[in-house]
């Protein structure tokens, strides 16, 4: 794997560095990581380099606050703190703020999302609810996909590599212009092969996709505009069908301006058209345009308040077999939101947040969004903190238009009364870095969720979406990194998770989703001298009770060398001892691959 990497970024972070990383997602400002009151976790463009990922989705593993886990060649299950399917739609994922979600099922199609590794700044993961800001869907987490800066991706960068069961290819150009300007162009390939189940059948989900796109920068990171676009195309297999050909393209801008007395204000603007065309099946043509702005002014003797608001416009057209169909097949989904977060200094010690958001959805009206949190940072290294928030999930396509099959009777029909699903959430924190070799996080989580989607029986054998499921789930999040010495780090992570489901008229717990009660993860990086590297990942997730999937341990490792700072060849091995595990479904196999 040949790539022309810049020496500043070959160095390690310290602790403290790691500490002093600089985010946006909490708050949608920029913020201290060691200042932020809330469940946190940042994946580096090093981490990202030293774990030799080949996807988004791979890449996300590496948050331990998360739940990863693969079905398929291209496909996977990802969510924070519970619901996990295939279709999960409790988490809010942004890539340089556009949201990827679909208003289809509310969730991600994960097999149209990509970004070259080496051009993103950081990976913000935040478990817990951010519907305050970042409105509704964002239910259980936030992961915010940030790109660097096109003055820091000057040059010209190459990556090749291959393995056993894929190929991939990306390649970045990027240059200044004019004053306080500059731009980059990128293109990207990958192939994989298709999935083995563990009796030895093939999956037939073999995939191939092509991304090209752009950025441009001017100005400042508090002064200037942005301007980037995407484009893609690629064929998915399929188990039963002739296949799925996916496309799309998107253009965002962004315009930043700084006022005296550090006041801010800032626009974003994007258009984002997607289609999905199952061979005959099933196909959709989605356009989306979206607008958000934010002002941001100090005040309150250090504090902060933020104003902002946002409206997209969300039109797509549906074609579909006998099997099932989205009635009507074209529809115009509107929503809108205004918020309004204030952060008080009550002392030099504690800080008080409010905040309120007001969203709007074409389907069931208004739902509102508060949220507090306390902190207290006595010391610089120390902070506690705890929230209470209330979050939304909008009803999405399925929840109201979607029929099986369809023509009538139909046995299964969208609700027209379906509303929000509701969750209410507790969380106490704390996060710390002890002298110079040791941080760590710890977060304390209770969850009571309504209105939850339930099929109601109308008539014998036709059911109707409504909202008659209610539970809670706890757990806690733990991570820490420790500094053996210059050259060793340890990374330890670990998630518990307790849930409980019932529906509204009793009976027998009901399942929401398909989750581990504990998973964990460790990693150890090691450079055995100035220009090889060593890392090992190691990953226990826990059994998933429906579909009965059992526990595994997988074990991934790298072996990088640099004989020169602008050139890199590695080695990475996923999956040892255990090529043949399920991770979710109805036993997909993870396959061993090694790729140099």
């Amino acid at each position: 794997m040949p790539a022309a990497v810049p020496a500043a970024e070959l160095a390690d972070l310290s602790l403290e560095q790691l500490a002093n990383i600089t985010i946006a997602s909490v708050s949608k400002r920029q913020q201290r990581l060691a200042e932020t009151p809330a469940s946190i976790y940042v994946i580096t463009n090093q981490d990202l380099r030293r774990a030799g990922v080949a996807s988004l989705p791979e890449a996300l593993r590496l948050a331990p606050n998360l739940q990863v886990a693969r079905s398929g060649a291209s496909q996977y299950a990802i969510s924070s703190r519970g619901f996990n399917a295939t279709t999960a739609n409790k988490l809010l994922v942004l890539i340089d703020g556009r949201a990827v979600y679909t208003p289809l099922y509310a969730g991600v199609f994960w097999d149209a999302q990509d970004v070259v590794f080496e051009d993103i700044d950081r990976i913000e993961v935040i478990s817990g609810t951010g519907s305050t800001l970042w409105g509704a869907n964002a239910v259980n987490g936030v992961i915010n996909v940030i790109t660097r800066r096109t003055e820091s991706t000057l040059g010209d960068f190459v990556q090749f590599a291959a393995g056993n069961t894929e190929r991939r290819f990306s390649a970045r150009h990027g240059a200044a212009f004019g004053q306080g300007g500059s731009y980059r162009l990128y293109a990207k390939r990958i192939d994989r092969d298709a999935g083995e189940r563990a009796d030895g059948s093939g999956q037939s989900d073999g995939w191939r996709r092509s991304q090209a796109g752009f950025r441009a920068d001017w100005g400042t990171t508090r002064s200037g505009v942005t301007l980037q676009g995407d484009a893609y195309a690629g064929t998915l297999g399929q188990p039963q069908s002739d296949g799925l050909d996916i496309g799309g393209a998107n253009l965002l801008a962004r315009w930043r301006w700084a006022f005296d007395a550090g006041a801010s204000l800032r626009l974003r603007a994007y258009l984002d058209h997607t289609s999905r065309d199952y061979s005959g099946n099933f196909s959709e043509k989605l356009d989306t345009a979206d607008l958000d702005g934010q002002y941001n002014r100090p005040m309150w003797d250090g504090g902060m308040l933020t104003v902002g608001g946002g409206m997209r416009q969300a039109r797509d057209r549906v074609e579909h077999g006998a099997a099932g169909a989205f009635l009507p097949e074209r529809a115009t989904l509107r929503s809108a939101n205004l918020y309004l977060q204030g952060e008080l200094p009550l002392d030099e010690a504690w800080r008080l947040t409010l905040g309120g958001k007001a969203e709007y959805n074409g389907y069931s009206g208004i739902d509102w969004l508060p949220s507090a949190r306390l902190a207290w940072q006595p010391e610089e290294h120390l902070l506690l903190w705890g929230s209470l928030a209330r979050a939304a999930r909008a009803p999405s396509r399925i929840d109201r238009d979607f029929y099986v099959p369809a023509q009538p009777p139909y046995l299964l029909a969208g609700g027209p009364d379906f509303e929000s699903e509701i969750a209410n959430t507790l969380e106490l924190g704390g996060r710390a870095t002890f002298a110079d070799d040791l941080s760590g996080s710890l977060t304390l989580f209770y969850s009571d969720y309504g209105k939850l989607r339930s099929a109601e029986q109308v008539a014998p054998g036709r059911y109707v979406f409504a909202n008659r499921i209610s539970g809670r789930s706890y757990g806690l999040e733990a991570w820490a990194n420790y500094q053996l010495d210059a050259d060793w780090r340890l990374a330890l992570g670990l998630v518990t998770l307790h849930q409980r489901f019932r529906h509204d008229d009793g009976g027998s717990p009901l399942k929401q989703g398909n989750d581990p009660r504990l998973q964990w993860t460790a990693r150890v990086s090691r450079n055995f001298d100035a220009n090889t590297e060593f890392d090992l990942m190691l990953r226990r997730v826990g059994a998933l009770p429906s579909p009965a999937v059992p526990a595994y341990t997988a074990v991934d490792l790298r072996l990088g060398w640099r004989p020169d700072p602008r050139w890199e060849l590695s080695l990475t091995a996923q999956n040892l001892f255990d090529p043949g595990h399920p991770e979710f479904g109805t036993r997909p196999a993870a396959a061993r691959s090694p790729a140099a």
